[in-house]
């Protein structure tokens, strides 16, 4: 079948009804909630920018952070990277500045299928992601909360934090030491891991020497990027804003493979039955909340919210029922949440 052709049977089955199977585009889709951009021009969303006195250090994919010895990220290792600080209903400044706006800004996705999608059949943003912003908006501000979903790339979703764009972001972001030098993170609430997504046809295996001379493709800021540049396996890296983008590049034959997590992997295959996840995952990624890295009452909120969220894994639970409505046709062999580690 021609580049063309695949395409264009992509996007006529993207705009089938759900009921066909297909949610969202795989190629550009129309911005259609407010969307954040490297610049100026974005308003924060209120408190400033945090510790100024603290020293700034910078890292080379997630840019400027703090340096302070008392920081999430002290004595951080990948063993204890997803603990995060006990779980409390207690109102600080962070939570009491979005009750006093009456609405919580969230940076999400719109473009990733079952994670954070807008559903063409209803024009509403959807997905694992959307309902978990939902239920952390409801227990801050009530059942009838306001929730401003802004479309945010990978790679700004740290400046959007740090810079007070947004409140919080929610969308498939894995928790690690690097990035918690720069943000702060609920506990997790998934768990992924990184791998080859690639053609059906091709001779690509797993992440190992069949990358060698292949064009591979991830996004950048995302923990791909730092994969590859640790292990490229003699491969050609092309950086793209938009994880999702990758999808589009394969799709034209502009990348022979795409390396990120397997649970977005699993949802672009469902979404192109030209492709599939290839070996096996081969990092532990796991997903969580993150917000600015002052805001420490959001964050213990936010894991009470998670708490309660989860439900001990009982299959009635919010959490379980998220996963079968939006999960299991992709990831079938998830027995329920991750536990909650906390750091104090």
């Amino acid at each position: 079948m021609s580049v063309r052709r695949r395409v264009l049977g992509n996007l006529r089955a993207v705009l089938a009804p759900v009921a066909a199977g297909m949610g969202v585009m795989a190629a550009a889709a129309a911005v259609l909630v407010p969307t954040l951009a490297g610049g100026a021009g974005h308003g924060a969303v209120g408190g400033g920018a945090g510790r100024a006195s603290t020293p700034v250090v910078t890292h080379p994919a997630y840019g400027p952070g703090t340096a302070s010895d008392t920081s999430p990220a002290a004595g951080c290792t990948p063993r204890n990277a997803a603990e995060s600080l006990r779980p409390s209903s207690d109102d600080g400044p962070a939570v009491a500045r979005i009750k006093e706006r009456g609405q919580l800004v969230v940076g999400v996705d719109q473009n990733t299928y079952r994670w954070g999608y807008r559903d063409p059949a209803t024009g509403k943003l959807a997905g694992f992601d959307i309902d978990l912003a939902r239920a952390i908006a409801a227990d801050i501000l009530g059942p009838d909360a306001k929730v401003v979903f802004k479309a945010v790339p990978t790679d700004q979703r740290i400046p959007a934090l740090r810079k007070r764009r947004v409140d919080m972001v929610v969308r498939t972001m894995t928790i690690n030491c690097a990035r918690k030098k720069l943000v702060a993170f609920s506990t997790s609430y998934f768990q992924g891991g990184q791998q080859v997504l690639a053609p059906k046809s091709s001779a690509v295996k797993a992440f190992d020497d069949s990358l060698r001379g292949k064009r591979v493709c991830t996004a950048a800021g995302s923990t791909g990027e730092a994969e590859l540049a640790a292990r490229p396996h003699g491969a050609k890296v092309l950086k793209v804003p938009n994880q999702l983008d990758c999808l589009v590049r394969l799709q034209l034959g502009q990348a022979d493979a795409v390396v990120t997590d397997n649970a977005l992997a699993a949802a672009q295959a469902a979404q192109d039955p030209a492709v599939e996840l290839k070996g096996r995952p081969f990092t532990d990624e796991p997903y969580g909340v993150a917000m600015n890295e002052a805001d420490t009452d959001l964050v213990r909120r936010v894991n009470k919210v998670l708490d309660d969220y989860r439900a001990d894994g009982s299959p009635d639970g919010p959490w379980m029922r998220a996963y079968r409505k939006w999960l299991k046709a992709d990831l079938p062999d998830i027995s329920g949440p991750p536990s909650p580690e906390y750091s104090d």
